[in-house]
């Protein structure tokens, strides 16, 4: 070994460690080849320590002596090792070993049993003063090992022929090339000992063909199947839970009807309508929940703010809830704080939604002992705010510890098994929730299992009279239908049975009613006759209500009202349309007292 070799071995022992710091400090994946490029990488440094090592021992120390003597054997065990363990690595690119285990067995016990033999053989050293090398019949064994090696490399390269552009058989290409070349340079100058620089070329040129994908980026896109996995499931949930909901109303809908259809008694009929009318008003409530989540979901919620009386608006919830209660032996109480303002500001709708919600949840999943609505504020007059804490507190069926974390969740039911009688989606806390965080507000929930729950909301209104104003009376008042005889309606939709429900809930008013299917059908029956009011359909193919309506407006002699039908109950969609030129809007299914009003108004009834 020469001053040059050492120079090249000392230059790869620092390569070397830099590549094994950089591959220590990434995560790596578990799998057989990086642990054999791990340790092949850690021999590679030994046996480089080893031959640095060795030379300057041999320039000091005899070469008789037992420091040299152990050196030298080291360095053939190291090339046997190394060889061996190449060769392993060549084996486990060209077939799958991972279930192979006894493969790797059979070379461990090969590398201990020969490793010992080689390091006990005799061994000579011979040094000319310039360069030092060993002989023997240690060294004879190392070379029949590595002609084996070479032989079953070169099967495992021509079984595996087809794959020889395969990156991980850069390596082995690699080391027949340069370890042909060292032998070469070896036979013409013995002084020149490139075979461990040869070898650091190899692990170098693992490194960059091995495969060790980012962990990190592996953990995410593991993460982000995780996540897909779950959409799927939930979209899979979703539509079976929504698939019992939706047609247990529907079922409800289509048996009553087909009863209706045969019955002669019309107490019966009625009956079936009233039945009718229920299953209606459910599906209507499960495609609003549907709605109000997908909307809350995709940030589409507005806050529209509006004056209110807080005391009369929860004092008509609670007149909406306690027909819920029906027959249970519940008492109902419901508390307001003394210095509650008269008029605050904020989102009245959803202050309804999200109290209507949590009261209906309570009256659902108590069957006896009492409801607790209670509403307290603390008002900061110097800011005109107003932060209202509401709660209501139930003597139901509870909540147990590990289901509190999740009744926020979309379609989750407490006790599903238990409930299986009781109405819902399980959208209502989820929609709550959501509504109360978009308005900046905060709901927690304190629940005894077997013994009730209690719901808070805390929400900050803007406080604009601290005076209670005298509470309207609002009575359930009967619809009196003006007998509007000669008053011509077009009535816009291209839905039959739209237009059939339309007619229907305007034949009390003796209307001379037309229909049109479609906006270019609309257009020519105004242009043949003048008609009082119009209502026309939003959502239509070719041309919508509302390029119909732009249409209408080209004439300047038009000035009949129209009012807008859709089912987009968006909040503040009324707005939107009275923006472009609709007089007025109805949201379907259509309420038969906003109907009225509507009619009154613009055909100057009462």
């Amino acid at each position: 070994m020469g001053y040059f070799s050492v120079a090249l071995s000392i230059a790869s022992l620092l390569f070397l460690l830099i590549i094994f710091v950089v591959f220590k400090s990434k995560e790596n994946i578990k799998s057989m080849q990086l642990e054999l490029f791990s340790k092949m990488l850690l021999l590679t440094i030994f046996g480089l320590c080893i031959d640095i090592y060795g030379f300057f021992a041999f320039q000091i120390f005899d070469l008789d002596s037992m420091i040299n003597q152990f050196i030298a054997r080291l360095y053939i065990v190291f090339y046997f090792l190394w060889g061996l363990s190449f060769t392993y690595y060549v084996i486990s690119i060209s077939f799958d070993l991972e279930k192979k285990k006894s493969i790797k067995t059979i070379t461990k016990i090969v590398a201990i049993l020969v490793g010992l033999v080689i390091f006990l053989c005799p061994i000579n050293i011979y040094s000319d003063g310039a360069s030092t090398y060993s002989y023997g019949l240690s060294v004879n064994i190392n070379y029949t090992f590595s002609f084996i090696f070479i032989i079953i490399m070169l099967y495992c390269l021509i079984k595996n022929i087809k794959r020889i552009k395969n990156k991980k058989y850069i390596p082995l290409l690699a080391y027949i090339v340069l370890a042909t070349i060292v032998i070469i340079i070896q036979q013409v100058n013995p002084k020149l000992t490139l075979m461990i620089f040869c070898q650091s070329v190899i692990i170098f040129i693992m490194y960059h063909t091995i495969e060790n994908p980012d962990v990190q980026m592996i953990k995410e896109l593991n993460a982000a199947k995780d996540q897909a996995e779950k959409a799927n499931r939930a979209k899979t949930d979703f539509l079976s839970n929504m698939s019992h909901e939706i047609r247990t109303p529907l079922n409800a809908i289509v048996g009553f009807s087909e009863c209706m259809l045969d019955s002669n008694d019309l107490k019966e009929t009625k009956e079936y309508a009233g039945d009718i009318v229920d299953a209606s008003k459910q599906l209507l409530e499960i495609v609003n929940g549907i709605l109000d989540i997908s909307k809350i979901e995709a940030n589409k919620v507005e806050i529209i703010p509006k004056n209110y009386n807080p005391r009369e608006v929860f004092d008509g919830l609670r007149k909406l809830v306690l027909p819920r209660i029906k027959e249970k032996p519940i008492e109902f109480k419901m508390i307001f704080s003394p210095d509650l303002p008269g008029i605050l500001r904020g989102d009245v709708s959803k202050v309804k939604q999200v109290i209507l919600n949590i009261l209906t949840n309570a009256a659902k999943y108590t069957d006896k002992g009492e409801i607790i609505f209670n509403v307290n504020c603390i008002n900061r007059l110097d800011t005109k705010k107003c932060l209202m804490y509401i709660s209501v507190k139930d003597s139901g069926h509870g909540i147990q510890k590990d289901k509190l974390e999740t009744i926020f969740g979309k379609f989750e039911r407490v006790d599903e098994d238990k409930n299986t009688t009781t109405e819902g989606t399980g959208l209502g806390l989820a929609i709550t929730k959501g509504l109360v965080d978009l308005m900046g507000g905060r709901i927690t929930v304190f629940s005894k299992y077997g013994e009730g729950s209690t719901f808070r909301v805390y929400l900050e209104q803007d406080i604009i009279s601290m005076e209670v104003p005298e509470q309207e009376n609002h009575e359930e008042e009967e619809i009196n239908y003006t007998d509007y005889s000669g008053k011509k309606i077009l009535i816009v939709d291209d839905s039959k049975i739209n237009l059939k429900v339309a007619e229907t809930l305007m034949k009390p008013y003796k209307f001379e009613i037309d229909t049109a299917i479609s906006g270019y059908e609309a257009l020519e029956k105004v242009n043949d006759k003048n008609y009082d009011l119009i209502f026309m359909d939003i959502m239509m193919p070719k041309m919508n209500g509302v390029e119909t309506l732009y249409k209408l407006r080209e004439h300047e002699d038009f000035t009949t009202p129209v009012v807008a039908l859709t089912a987009d109950a968006i909040e503040g969609t009324d707005e939107k349309y009275l923006s472009v030129g609709f007089n007025s809007y109805l949201s379907k299914p259509i309420d038969r007292k906003l109907l009225n009003k509507v009619i009154n108004k613009y055909l100057g009834g009462k």
